[in-house]
């Protein structure tokens, strides 16, 4: 009997084939002090070494397999390395805890761990964690004189179940055998997303128990379209899931046809699909993918990594490259969005016991213009190389909204009298994220140039649910017609007001949402840029005009499964 497991859809595709674990090294290690410091420090710095040699020869082979993007991956990796501050702090605590080499570069990663990781979708800051992982194992693995595992090992076709891939394990790869990756961890993060989708391999992440509950050499299907992979397939399941794979390839070429062209619904209704961005590598992906625009600029990629704020030109040379290179297409950039599960070293955050719903994004921006103010002079500036819209995250009220247009008018008041010039069509709107907002939605309309309808939050405080815990998972329901209410509440108002609306969140990808979105009348799209040529074809397929009996039937259902099937039933290509 085979055996069906859900994850996280991180690079398109389905395959067939057996499992091979790639099973981590023992690098467990237990607090240790030493009596003799000056040791421990030569040996982090062969450590160092060591591990600098073999990111070298790693690039290369990433250069020779993968391309430049891929380098730029594992050599920001050996950036990583190189940084002094790292080395320093590690050396720091061998000399002021006399701890052993291990123990202290341990201790050194939970502290950077714990400045920048997360358990929401924030991609970028996810990766910055997976590459400080990276980094800190190869490491270890010569303190302790214990070998990685190697993936260039592999001498047949497979597919890698693991609790973790990293960056530098795809740059070992063997394209001739490695058919799929399935992982336990993870979620869709931009280094993991470049290196599989360059090498056109499958791949499901988030797999609870992935590696418990599959043994190498079980026959496997990953279904990296829709999030599946099957243990044990029956015949029949085999032979479906190659149906499936062939049509698939067959849309595949289709949508590449659609790069060059507008996304227009088949009744003649234009919508724009656009990229979440937080790298500029990830706009080099974004146009790759046929993206028409950057819904969502996360501006916190700036923040990293750092012991002090940015200051004005830093980050304006930051915001002008990503405008400009976007060829004048929509840039919307987020104001800096820290606080809940992101934290800062430099910004000292008050301790929180709900800091999802406390001080956080632009209630710290208020709190703290000496924060807001640079960043916002910084993109003013940047708007005149291109088509720049700013939208402050994590609105409430009005009064919000109205306070940080006010700092923002006055700082382009400012700029301009220094002598700098600023676009004259800059948009500023807000992300709706808080279900009272969208309660007021048509009083907010009046103040904003738009919304950016933020899915994922706005659902979880729908259903008070935090969408990182397991045990509640269930009751995140993207689908659910009292969300479909509450986004058509939305939309409306904006459009009653000449106002457009877009949504970044992941319903915005959603095939199952995007013909009740369209139907709606959801502005722009935005999402993940691997997504997005699937979600333009969507669109080209499907009439506005004859999907309105599917919402009205939709919003008056009475659970997400409910919708589910409704749509599956009226639109059957969003089953591919």
């Amino acid at each position: 009997m085979s055996l069906l497991l859900d994850g996280l859809a991180a690079s398109s595709g389905i395959t067939i084939a057996p499992a091979r674990l790639l099973v981590g090294s023992d690098l467990s290690i237990k607090k240790q002090h030493t009596a003799d410091e000056n040791h421990e420090v030569a040996r982090l710095h062969d450590s160092f070494a060591l591990s600098r040699t073999e990111l070298q020869v790693l690039s290369q082979q990433a250069h020779h397999r993968l391309g430049q993007r891929a380098v730029t991956i594992i050599d920001t990796q050996i950036a990583i390395l190189d940084d002094p501050t790292l080395q320093e702090k590690i050396i720091d605590r061998i000399n002021s805890h006399h701890d052993t080499a291990e123990w202290a570069v341990k201790k050194i990663e939970d502290y950077y761990l714990n400045i920048f990781e997360h358990k929401n979708d924030n991609d970028y800051l996810y990766a910055r964690a997976t590459a400080l992982r990276d980094v800190t194992k190869r490491i270890l693995s010569h303190l302790l004189n214990v070998p990685l595992p190697d993936p260039a090992l592999l001498d047949h076709r497979a597919i890698f179940v693991a609790d973790n891939i990293t960056p530098t394990d795809t740059a070992q790869f063997n394209k001739r055998y490695v058919a799929g990756i399935v992982t336990t961890n993870g979620g869709r993060t931009s280094h993991f997303t470049i290196m599989s989708k360059t090498l056109a391999l499958p791949a499901v992440v988030g797999v609870k128990n992935a590696t418990t509950l599959i043994h190498d050499g079980d026959m496997l299907i990953v279904d990296g379209i829709h999030g599946k992979v099957i243990v044990d397939p029956t015949n029949d399941e085999i032979e479906h899931y190659r149906l499936l794979a062939g049509k698939f390839a067959q849309e595949q070429q289709k949508w590449g046809a659609l790069k060059d062209k507008q996304t227009v619904s088949a009744d003649g209704r234009r919508f724009e699909v656009a990229a979440n961005v937080g790298t500029f590598a990830d706009i080099i992906d974004a146009q790759e993918d046929g993206a028409e625009g950057i819904g969502l600029l996360r501006t916190e990629f700036l923040y990293m990594n750092r012991e002090e704020l940015p200051d004005e030109e830093q980050q304006f040379t930051a915001y002008k490259r990503f405008v400009a290179a976007m060829n004048q297409q929509h840039v919307v950039a987020r104001t800096l969005d820290i606080g809940g599960d992101k934290k800062l070293g430099m910004v000292k955050l008050p301790r929180e016991a709900n800091p999802y719903l406390g001080f956080r994004a632009i209630r710290i921006g208020l709190a703290r213009p000496e924060i807001l103010r640079p960043q916002l002079r910084a993109l003013l500036r940047s708007s005149v190389y291109g088509r720049l819209a700013i939208m402050f995250p994590m609105i409430a009220t009005i009064e919000e909204f109205k306070q940080a247009r006010a700092i923002l008018d006055e700082e382009k008041d400012k700029l301009e009298k220094e002598g700098y010039q600023i676009a004259k069509n800059i948009e500023v709107g807000m992300m709706l994220e808080i279900p009272a907002v969208a309660v007021m939605a048509e009083h907010f309309a009046k103040y904003v140039d738009f919304f950016s309808i933020g899915s994922n939050d706005l659902v979880q405080y729908m259903f008070a649910v935090d969408r990182g815990n397991q045990e509640v998972a269930y009751l995140y329901q993207e689908l659910h017609p009292a969300v479909l209410r509450m986004v058509r509440r939305v939309i409306e108002a904006a459009h009653a007001e000449g106002k457009w609306v877009g949504m970044c969140g992941e319903m915005a990808s959603n095939p199952i949402a995007v013909p009740l979105l369209m139907a709606m009348g959801l502005d722009e799209f935005s999402m993940n840029s691997s997504q997005i040529l699937r979600i333009r074809s969507l669109i080209n397929q499907l009439s506005t005009r004859k999907l309105q009996p599917l919402v009205h039937r939709a919003i008056n259902a009475e659970t997400a499964a409910n919708v589910r099937k409704l749509v599956e039933e009226y639109v059957p290509e969003v089953k591919i």
